[in-house]
């Protein structure tokens, strides 16, 4: 059986819950970055030298790096019609997942850490008040990129794209901060919402 190692406070362990809701795949969920199992101890170095969830097993196999994990999962768990094997099909796919993981993830990381995880060393005004600008730009480039699909972000179907940038979405209206009107964003958000892994794991009051 798959074997999934990490937090479900995790956005990325998150990632990884939902895409197997999507495929109805089961899985073994072990808490690895919770008290007592360290994700600094050897025996979880030796899987992902970086400390960092989630990692799958499978048999002998180990894979970290969560958008890789999906695309994995996807490949080897006919998930075709998340992941096309059609290249034109899939580039929009890879586009929109590889910008999750840059543009909308580096936005956000002050802004989250300052207003969610209330950490120390994120609380200088001037640096917060620049990563809310941020995130609100690339927000309105989610925005306007949804405006033109009108529906999901890799075109009129849902995909493996959409479960890294609805998750962030789900991010961003869950931070305690002025978001501006996205009206493209917002229907986007009610519209994953009726996907139940997505209120599982997204739209479940966890930011």
């Amino acid at each position: 059986m798959l074997k999934v190692l990490g937090r479900t406070s995790s956005i990325n362990v998150r990632k990884v819950l939902w895409l197997c809701s999507e495929l109805d795949l089961a899985y073994e969920l072990e808490p690895w970055g919770e008290d007592p199992q360290s994700l600094h101890s050897a025996e979880f170095m030796a899987l992902n030298p970086n400390a960092m969830v989630p990692v799958i097993i499978e048999d002998d196999f180990v894979m970290w790096e969560s958008n890789a994990i999906l695309r994995y999962l996807a490949n080897s768990n006919g998930g075709d019609w998340l992941y096309p094997e059609n290249p034109r099909a899939r580039a929009p796919v890879d586009q929109w997942m590889d910008w999750q993981a840059t543009e909308l993830n580096t936005s956000w990381r002050y802004a989250f850490m300052s207003l969610v995880r209330n950490s120390p060393a994120h609380q200088d005004p001037r640096l917060l008040a620049a990563a809310i600008k941020g995130w609100t730009h690339t927000m309105n480039i989610l925005d306007q990129h949804l405006q033109k699909t009108g529906r999901y972000v890799a075109g009129r179907n849902f995909s493996l794209a959409d479960i890294p940038v609805g998750l962030a979405v789900n991010r961003w209206f869950e931070t305690p901060l002025e978001h501006p009107e996205f009206p493209a964003v917002q229907l986007y958000y009610e519209r994953l919402t009726e996907r139940e892994g997505y209120t599982t794991w997204g739209r479940n009051g966890k930011p």
